[in-house]
């Protein structure tokens, strides 16, 4: 079975402010955050992973990333979820 790609959003519960990643791990991509192992955001566990999309290609989901980093990517992630950040 081919391995995936994931582009992942998580949230900060201390700050309420969202991080795009990418990973072929995503439960020891998560843990890793959350043990605060990420240099970037080691300020801001815990985290709660909100939103991912796997994909097959690597650099797919490079560009998905990248896109989800945008302004236009956050308001994508907002719309989705806005259910789950209203509740």
């Amino acid at each position: 079975m081919p391995k995936y790609c994931y582009v992942y959003v998580l949230r900060s519960r201390a700050d309420r402010q969202f991080y795009v990643g990418l990973t072929r791990d995503l439960p020891a991509r998560l843990q890793a955050h959350n043990d605060g192992r990420v240099d970037s955001i080691k300020e801001r566990p815990p985290f709660e992973l909100v939103y991912w999309e796997g994909s097959r290609n690597e650099s797919d989901a490079a560009q998905r990333e990248k896109y989800l980093k945008t302004a236009w990517g956050i308001l994508y992630i907002k719309i989705r979820l806005r259910r789950y950040l209203t509740r």
